[in-house]
């Protein structure tokens, strides 16, 4: 996803939200960052799941909330998920170890990434959830930094 334009996409069901989450799976690539910004609810930990099945990942996929990061290395990449909503700022997320996350050999997907936003990196990939106007319908904002 190294050449990523900014695209704003409308998802009305689980369905194309698994749709689209096989199709980040498919071009993101060792070292990316994904950073998930939307309010509770709007489908940052859905998202998460639907990319960990697109990289072939087995085990099943729930919110780090209380662990602040899981990792998953049965698929194509190591996935590492941070759930930082827990956290203060970047620097709480440096002092538990991220940067070799960051700089490493999978992909870090980082809900409430607004949080940590000082210490992501410059290309990071930026995925903001908004409500929709009906009760599925989600507003999906995806570009790089």
């Amino acid at each position: 996803m190294k050449k990523l334009k900014k695209r704003i996409i409308r998802i009305k069901s689980e369905e194309e939200t698994r749709a689209l989450g096989f199709l980040i799976a498919k071009d993101i690539e060792a070292g990316d960052v994904i950073a998930l910004l939307g309010d509770l609810g709007t489908g940052k930990t859905a998202l998460t799941r639907y990319i960990a099945k697109g990289l072939g990942v087995t085990e099943n996929i729930n919110s780090p909330t209380f662990t602040i990061v899981k990792e998953y290395r049965s698929g194509r990449l190591p996935l590492y998920h941070y759930d930082v909503y827990k956290l203060g700022d970047g620097n709480d997320l440096l002092d538990i170890g991220a940067e070799e996350y960051l700089e490493g050999d999978g992909v870090c997907i980082i809900e409430w990434a607004d949080i940590v936003a000082d210490v992501l990196p410059d290309d990071a990939i930026i995925i903001k959830l908004e409500y929709g106007d009906k009760e599925s319908e989600r507003i999906v904002t995806i570009e790089r930094r």
